[in-house]
């Protein structure tokens, strides 16, 4: 006699189909907001269509466009210095503060707090616009080049305005993204077995061959998860851009961002399939160049059971 107090054994398909029932909202929310934008940006960027109409079919059109774009060539140009300037920089910088942290110093977890701040900040509205003050003709950079009684031709120049040196103010700015980064150093420092340096010191290795042979190669994976993470970041830079140099890319294009470009090309002159276009070499770039620092990391980046 089968004992009435017992649950019911759920059947296979109840086994599955009870989980996705729970998933339905999560599921809805990836077909209609991820995946079916995707697949249709790609349709659209084989498309003449500008929101209005309907869309044309054109082919390979928009792409073989994107090459005899000048702007679009200055937008690629602007963008791959600011990444490969200022992602190296960033990581540099949270390494050496992650070294700093590292060493033991009282109150470590209000510097923590404290140096993440700019991760939280960096690309927003609110501090663009700060930095577009601090780097102006009037503002604290100028103001305290004054006050070291340098000469007017240094203090007199709108950092953010000039095409030769606008660009620099936002890999300042990237660098002073820090927090992230250097957080994720800072956990891979503090695993770091403290008898191997002590080995290296019996030895007679100096503070700079133990950075070398020790310190690095031990964090090398998280070094390249650094450096793929904050290049896609850096690909994607928007907000700065636009709201430091304005929305058609500052003074000679001196600040036109990929990102930035692509907008004003679907949302100013109205080619959306052009933008999508745009939107598809960016990822084809970010994919390839992703592949090929991965490749070349089998190389450099070293893991405990090696």
């Amino acid at each position: 006699m089968k004992n009435k107090l017992l649950p019911r054994r759920k059947t296979r398909w109840e086994k599955i189909l009870y989980p996705l029932l729970f998933l339905t909202p999560w599921i809805i929310g990836l077909f209609s907001l991820q995946i079916f934008p995707i697949f249709s940006s790609l349709y659209y960027s084989l498309t003449d269509f500008n929101l209005f109409t309907k869309p044309n079919f054109v082919g390979a059109t928009n792409y073989l466009l994107l090459l005899s774009d000048i702007r679009f060539l200055k937008a690629c140009q602007v963008t791959t210095i600011f990444v490969f300037l200022g992602v190296p920089l960033q990581l540099a910088f949270a390494l050496c503060l992650a070294m700093l942290l590292n060493r033991g110093i009282s109150g470590l977890k209000y510097f923590r707090a404290i140096y993440y701040l700019p991760a939280l900040l960096g690309g927003s509205v609110a501090v663009g616009i700060l930095w577009r003050q601090v780097f102006g003709l009037e503002g604290l950079l100028n103001s305290a080049l004054s006050s070291l009684g340098l000469p007017e031709s240094m203090t007199s120049i709108s950092w953010v305005s000039n095409p030769q040196y606008s660009l620099y103010t936002l890999v300042i700015l990237r660098v002073w993204q820090f927090g992230s980064p250097m957080l994720i150093f800072l956990a891979g420092l503090k695993n770091i077995p403290a008898e191997l340096y002590v080995s290296a010191s019996i030895d007679g290795a100096g503070k700079f061959r133990q950075l070398i042979n020790i310190t690095i190669p031990m964090i090398s994976p998280l070094i390249l998860f650094n450096l793929i993470m904050q290049i896609i970041s850096a690909f994607q830079s928007f907000t700065q851009a636009y709201v430091v140099g304005g929305a058609n890319g500052g003074i000679l294009d001196s600040l036109l961002f990929y990102t930035l470009y692509l907008y004003i090309m679907g949302f100013t002159f109205y080619r959306m399939g052009r933008a999508s276009a745009m939107a598809w070499v960016l990822l084809l770039a970010i994919g390839v160049l992703t592949f090929g620092i991965i490749k070349i990391s089998k190389k450099f980046v070293f893991y405990n059971e090696e």
